[in-house]
């Protein structure tokens, strides 16, 4: 899929796109450059957990749209991994 950058250097990310990668107004992105290429990746939220009576509730501590379940998972799953990366051997 192909666009076009306009005189301000904004780029219209094609719907298809921004559909398969989950991002909607509001999204928060990085970009990386590799050997000329370009690589935008989404900032997953920022969230806190709250507990809710014996649950733990994933919170957004920003504004904006609603977390989606896959979000939170993949969340949790990145800050599982983190975790489990810096834990110190026993």
């Amino acid at each position: 899929m192909d666009a076009t950058i306009d005189r301000a250097g904004r780029l219209v990310v094609p719907k298809p796109i921004r559909e398969a990668a989950q991002l909607h107004p509001g999204t928060r992105v990085r970009f990386h450059v590799f050997d000329g290429y370009v690589e935008i990746e989404p900032i997953p939220a920022e969230i806190s957990f709250k507990r809710s009576g014996a649950s733990l509730i994933a919170v957004a501590n920003t504004e904006g749209e609603r977390l989606t379940t896959e979000e939170v998972e993949r969340t949790l799953a990145r800050s599982r991994s983190e975790s489990a990366t810096n834990r110190l051997p026993e």
